[in-house]
């Protein structure tokens, strides 16, 4: 995804639905272009185009999400692969960033294992490289496309891995890293107790937000790889319990 591509999310993340000739005036390139721009992200799934107008596609919540920072993001993830290798089983739950790192894994990496609870990731990544997936079973949310429940947890329990790759919803020093659906977060859980390593991978926004529901407990993170806007006061905390804190450059 190119610098205007991620520019076209960033204002459509911001006003819902845009017209091509509107986009084409904000970021002074030809319709034509904003249009071969638009089929590139309608292909990725992320938008939807009618009549003239492009609009994020509405008909699943991780859509949006991915829209939201996608450059950021998309910078994250790569700098949160590098740490894996070629042949590597790890695990992977559902969320913006995660979805990005599962699709940053598949086009880099070969001969990888990928163990996770999203089938939007196991959608998403499917035409892509050279990746083994393994799907964990449990009941299907429908607008984030994710296994949760019982079922899920007795699957998970089967594998151990070095890696788990973890979204958040938000942060503080007292409640740790929390989320905002408890069963996705009993999940995060479940999984977190097969792997040897937890790293968060997510946006320095949510260290300025909160979830609802407990998450992980700082203690149980190894690794967070987040932009270089974290809050310093965030960072030095995380540090202080033993975590190691990866930022991308802007």
């Amino acid at each position: 995804m190119n610098k205007r591509q991620s520019q076209i999310l960033d204002l459509l993340t911001q006003n819902k639905k845009l017209k091509v000739t509107e986009l084409s005036d904000v970021l002074n390139v030809s319709q034509v272009t904003i249009r071969k721009d638009l089929s590139a992200l309608e292909e990725s799934g992320i938008i939807v185009r009618e009549h003239g107008y492009a609009k994020l596609n509405e008909s699943d919540d991780i859509n949006n999400r991915l829209a939201y920072h996608y450059d950021i993001k998309q910078k994250i993830a790569e700098k949160a692969v590098e740490s894996i290798e070629d042949g590597e089983t790890v695990m992977i739950e559902s969320g913006s960033c995660c979805a990005l790192v599962a699709l940053e894994i598949a086009k880099t990496k070969k001969d990888v294992t990928l163990i996770t609870n999203s089938a939007f990731i196991a959608d998403y990544i499917r035409k892509t490289g050279n990746v083994r997936i393994i799907l964990l079973g449990g009941e299907y949310q429908e607008e984030s496309q994710v296994m949760v429940g019982p079922i899920t947890r007795k699957c998970a329990e089967g594998f151990f891995v070095d890696k788990l790759f973890v979204g958040t919803d938000g942060f503080t020093k007292e409640t740790g890293f929390t989320g905002n659906d408890y069963m996705r977060s009993e999940a995060v859980k479940d999984m977190a107790k097969q792997a040897s390593n937890v790293i968060i991978v997510t946006d320095s926004v949510k260290f300025q937000q909160k979830g609802v529901v407990s998450l992980l407990d700082t203690k149980k993170v190894s690794y967070v790889y987040t932009d270089s806007n974290i809050p310093e006061d965030a960072e030095e905390y995380l540090v202080e319990n033993n975590i190691k804190v990866i930022k991308t450059e802007n």
